[in-house]
């Protein structure tokens, strides 16, 4: 310790470390040894968030300025974060942010930055990182269908298939944050594991290890919204099979009435046969078109008519989504989410057609 402080080993210096900084964040353990610190400039941060700004306000006791409470001949101000997170943050204020969806340690890098910037009100950061869950966990069916598109083509890395994370991480952090624009897409994918897969932990994304990693446990609650979201999986498939394939009656300007009836009875009895409980319904309609599209028995008027009713089936059903567990309509959730854009420094608050999706 020297007149103006003591001096923080080269080992604990975190990164950012700016040497014309003018103020200390300090990370210690639960017996206060410094386990990081970044020097960093007072305006910058202060600038970005008013929590910031008040917390390098609060005047502190002259006897611990005069002791302790300069390092580097800095002021300094202790911070309750995890190291990692509280580097992420740092960097994305000084130079921004592009969140990826490479692998698994991209989810947890945003999850760090959602955290704090939900915890220190950093509205840009905030909803720069809810637009790129979005991305992933969709408001809307076109979103849907390209993460299921990705799903499908994309390879596995380090033997996780895209999206590399597990939906209950995805839905534990939602929570932990306050985001509710992806719950009912999270939970439509997460219904489609089994409750015991889900309760055990036993699925390898489940086993990840990272300081940033959410929960693995699913809550009383969202054993009940998942509940209700599996029962609304597995009503539409079986609605879908039944009666809009099984029932269906040929179009008004059919020209081949025998062959139409006979390529729905064989497209309802192939989607069953396919079934399982595993089946995204959506995903499932989805190819349901593209086959009957691919028939060169049905006539052009029924295939026209087949797709324009399973397109608006899937559209309305989508738009059902977030009522299923109580939600809002996807427009208001996404008014509450994801308000208007703001910058930087502003601080206002058929037999094979079924595939699984391994999420």
């Amino acid at each position: 310790m020297d007149g103006l402080g003591f001096t923080i080993p080269p080992a604990s210096r975190g990164d950012p470390w700016f040497e014309d900084g003018n103020i200390i964040l300090l990370v210690e353990d639960d017996d206060h040894h410094v386990l990081t610190a970044f020097k960093v400039h007072r305006g910058v941060l202060a600038r970005q968030s008013e929590v910031f700004e008040t917390m390098f306000d609060i005047p502190q006791p002259a006897s611990v300025v005069d002791s302790v409470e300069h390092i580097d001949g800095c002021p300094m101000v202790r911070m309750h974060d995890l190291p990692n997170e509280l580097s992420s943050l740092i960097k994305a204020l000084y130079d921004g942010v592009t969140f990826y969806q490479r692998n698994i340690e991209d989810f947890y890098t945003l999850a760090g930055i959602l955290r704090l910037s939900s915890k220190y009100f950093i509205t840009h950061l905030r909803v720069q990182a809810i637009r790129h869950l979005t991305e992933t966990w969709s408001y809307t069916i076109t979103g849907h269908d390209e993460m299921v598109r990705q799903a499908l083509a994309a390879p596995s890395v380090d033997g996780t298939t895209y999206p590399y994370v597990h939906p209950l991480h995805v839905l534990n952090l939602a929570r932990e944050v306050n985001i509710r624009i992806v719950i009912p897409s999270v939970l439509y994918f997460l219904s489609i594991y089994s409750l015991r897969q889900l309760l055990s932990c036993e699925h390898p994304k489940l086993q990840h290890e990272n300081p940033s990693r959410p929960s693995n446990q699913l809550s009383l609650h969202d054993v009940s919204e998942y509940t209700l979201m599996y029962q609304y999986r597995l009503k539409i498939i079986l609605d879908f099979i039944r009666i809009t394939c099984g029932e269906r009656k040929t179009d008004v300007n059919c020209r081949a009435l025998k062959e139409c009836r006979k390529v729905f009875a064989r497209l309802a009895s192939n989607i069953n046969q396919s079934f399982t409980p595993r089946t995204g319904p959506f995903h499932n309609m989805a190819q349901a078109m593209q086959w009957i599209d691919d028939d060169d028995t049905i006539c052009g008027p029924c295939k026209r008519a087949f797709r324009r009713d399973v397109t608006a089936l899937r559209t309305r059903l989508w738009e059902e989504l977030p009522s299923v567990v109580g939600l809002p309509s996807w427009k208001e959730l996404l008014a509450m989410d994801l308000p208007s854009s703001q910058g930087p420094g502003d601080r206002s608050g058929v037999s094979g057609m079924v595939h699984v999706v391994s999420t």
